[in-house]
């Protein structure tokens, strides 16, 4: 199946702002507010459609006529990998992944503690934990 599921991988394009800020917002909200509790940032300054106005260079989306999630890299990198909850669990985030790494030999990522989902999604995929850490306010 991943192997197929790539063909709906493809460079971000301007239209996609929109979608992938509100999946980044979608579950910046579920993920990181129980953690960080900080309701200023996840409802005032975390808004789609500033997000939306500045589009990262080497985004990649997972779309098959809706668009599902989407990686971004910085270098080797993956700086952000997002799915939409509605369509977790379907090997989105996993093809996404194997992109990266297939692509652009991406080999490392920051995952909070607190995020366990996250943790285990990237273990599953045979990344492991180095011991390094950074203060993420």
């Amino acid at each position: 199946e991943h192997s197929a599921s790539a063909s709906f991988i493809r460079p971000a394009a301007a239209q996609d702002a929109g979608r992938i800020a509100e999946i980044l917002v979608f579950n910046n909200r579920l993920n990181f507010f129980p953690i960080f509790k900080d309701e200023q940032y996840s409802f005032c300054e975390m808004q789609v459609v500033p997000l939306a106005q500045r589009l990262p260079i080497r985004t990649f989306v997972w779309d098959d006529g809706v668009l599902r999630g989407f990686v971004r890299l910085q270098g080797r990198e993956v700086e952000k990998l997002f799915v939409d909850p509605c369509f977790q669990g379907r090997g989105v985030g996993a093809a996404l992944l194997e992109f990266a790494v297939a692509r652009f030999g991406a080999d490392r990522l920051w995952a909070l503690e607190a995020n366990e989902s996250a943790r285990r999604f990237y273990a599953a995929h045979g990344f492991s934990p180095t011991g390094e850490s950074r203060f993420e306010e």
